[in-house]
């Protein structure tokens, strides 16, 4: 039989070797750990770095967008606030070509009016179309255009002159009302261009 002195150094024995393996197994790791933390480190270091970058670039592009959504928003506006004022300047241009005293330098428009139309449609055998408050100043007007009339209908139209060739085959809207649509694209970007607005 095995005396219990025996027993308690074979247990201690077993004991201090399983420790000791223990403890060796815990320093292994421990280094092995450590080393991979170590080896690690440059890695974690790179990815944290890139997040950072990339956290920047997404922050200065959102920056952009703010600020060119905000540039945009301003310059709509100052579109919009321009293109009122260009209608409100028509709008009033238009009411005073309404009330136009009919003579004197209105009599030399029309006369204007008909020498280019005839020019354009190279020739004066023509019928020609006017507003109710414009037939006199047209009649008077065409006295110097052989093969010239004036049409018994009146058209509607803030004044001037629509020439039609006496065969139909050309019409020239010399009016006031189409030399204004003509001309209103050049004077918006005439006007905008002076206000540093461009469409």
């Amino acid at each position: 039989m095995v005396s219990n002195s025996s027993l308690e150094q074979a247990i201690d024995k077993i004991l201090e070797k399983t420790e000791k393996e223990i403890l060796s197994d815990l320093e292994n790791s421990a280094s092995t750990s450590k080393k991979t933390l170590d080896d690690s480190l440059p890695i974690l270091e790179q990815e944290y770095d890139q997040i950072i970058s990339n956290g920047k670039k997404e922050a200065d592009k959102i920056e952009k967008q703010i600020t060119g959504s905000s540039d945009l928003e301003a310059r709509n506006k100052q579109l919009t606030t321009v293109e009122e004022s260009i209608d409100k300047v028509f709008t009033k241009a238009l009411d005073e070509i309404a009330n136009t005293d009919r003579s004197g330098d209105y009599s030399n428009l029309i006369k204007s009016l008909l020498e280019e139309s005839t020019k354009t449609l190279g020739t004066t055998d023509v019928i020609v179309f006017t507003n109710s408050k414009d037939r006199d100043t047209v009649q008077s007007a065409l006295s110097q255009y052989s093969g010239a009339e004036l049409s018994s209908e009146t058209i509607e139209c803030l004044g001037g002159v629509k020439v039609k060739s006496k065969d139909g085959a050309m019409t020239f809207d010399n009016t006031l009302d189409a030399k204004i649509e003509r001309l209103k694209p050049l004077i918006r970007k005439d006007i905008a261009t002076q206000f540093g607005v461009s469409n």
